[in-house]
């Protein structure tokens, strides 16, 4: 082979080496520029996860509070305000909106919540439509039929307590993801299942030993009464 065959083969060995290199760089780039931008893409979900769940918090915050304020425990006053519907003579104040107004900006995103707080956010703002819907037909028919509006107000009042459980609960498990994420959700878990069984252990006994005694008592009316 000669000088220039040498010389032609070189050059061509260099082109080949500089592509390969030059090849090489490139996908590398690619890849770290891949790579930063799933880490960027990952960075602003779990920041707007976060805005999320501390938007829906404040919201839920909000109304449980003014449902505490609301919320009759003493039976008699219950009772009270139920004979005045039924007799005419007071229509409780009830809500116009489902206080919802956040839920309703994100409802669009809310799948992209942790999984353990889609369940209680979702089920808490349906409680709150619901009770909106009833709180409409009680308006409608107190005038006009007030012995269905004083049944619905009975629901309505139940359906309130089950509201404000449920928002408490909402609450508890948003506070816990922000703070501490899965494990501190599941740390919750494990912490209220120890005291169901705890209080499973403590009652139970008690209630078999009245069971035993119905029981007892039945068999030993000759009558089986």
């Amino acid at each position: 082979m000669d000088l220039r065959g040498l010389f032609l083969n070189d050059r061509v060995a260099a082109a080949l080496v500089t592509a390969l290199v030059g090849g090489g760089v490139v996908a590398a780039g690619w890849f770290w520029t891949h790579a930063l931008s799933r880490r960027r893409d990952r960075q602003l979900r779990e920041e707007r996860v976060g805005d999320i769940q501390r938007a829906l918090l404040a919201e839920i915050r909000a109304h449980v509070a003014a449902l505490e304020g609301q919320t009759l425990d003493d039976p008699d006053a219950r009772e009270a305000m139920v004979a005045r519907l039924a007799q005419g003579r007071h229509v409780p104040i009830l809500p116009h909106d489902a206080n919802d107004r956040i839920f309703r900006a994100i409802v669009e995103e809310v799948h992209i919540l942790p999984e353990w707080a889609i369940d209680p956010v979702v089920r808490y703002y349906r409680l709150l439509a619901v009770r909106s819907a009833l709180a409409q037909d009680i308006r409608a028919n107190a005038k006009d039929q007030p012995e269905r509006a004083t049944e619905m107000f009975r629901d309505y009042l139940t359906l309130n307590d089950e509201t404000l459980m449920t928002g408490r609960r909402a609450m508890i498990i948003l506070t816990a993801s922000l703070e501490g994420g899965r494990e501190a959700v599941e740390a919750l878990a494990a912490a209220a299942r120890q005291r169901e069984a705890a209080r499973i252990a403590a009652t139970l006994p008690g209630e078999l030993a009245r069971l035993r005694a119905g029981l007892n008592t039945r068999s030993s009316d000759p009558r089986g009464r």
